[in-house]
């Protein structure tokens, strides 16, 4: 009788613990609304429409902020309008989400490689490499690809500074 409080409490404890868990998803449950919302924007940014992708992978993150593939795919929005901290910055939160995705460490590569961030870049190939093992990754040689090319805009290159007499 004298351990019933004592036991009530715990119980109690546990399920306050217990009630937000199970109450998230799991990543595999992504919002068919949000991968809809996604489909519609990749297609947006294969017409070069890239505001309006932006807009709708926005939405798509609002309905589902667990879908990281939208975060990817407004990194790769921010790529080409050479916005490379922005991609850097959405591949992060899609590296939050799952250390592992391979899109995500690929494309914050080819930022970092925009923005003379090389050996940061080749980190991230090194990583992708060791998540990829034997098996052949595309985001590999795209990776590989974009630091042999080096950086390709011209604003991400310094140029000399002038020596002043």
């Amino acid at each position: 009788m004298r351990s019933l409080p004592s036991l009530l409490l715990i119980g109690f404890a546990g399920l306050a613990v217990a009630a937000p868990v199970g109450g998230q998803r799991s990543d595999d449950q992504i919002a068919p609304k949000s991968l809809e919302l996604q489909r519609q924007a990749r297609t947006l940014i294969g017409t070069g429409k890239l505001e309006q992708a932006e807009d709708l992978l926005e939405t798509s993150l609002a309905v589902d902020p667990r879908n990281r593939g939208a975060f990817v795919d407004i990194a790769r929005v921010a790529e080409k309008q050479h916005l490379f901290g922005k991609a850097i910055r959405m591949t992060n939160k899609a590296l939050q989400l799952e250390p592992n995705d391979p899109d995500a460490i690929a494309v914050q590569g080819e930022a970092m490689v925009e923005m003379g961030a090389v050996a940061r870049a080749q980190a991230n190939l090194q990583k992708l490499q060791t998540i990829c093992g034997a098996k052949a990754c595309p985001q590999v040689a795209q990776l590989s690809a974009a630091i042999s090319r080096g950086p390709t805009v011209a604003s991400a290159k310094v140029p000399a500074t002038p020596k002043s007499n």
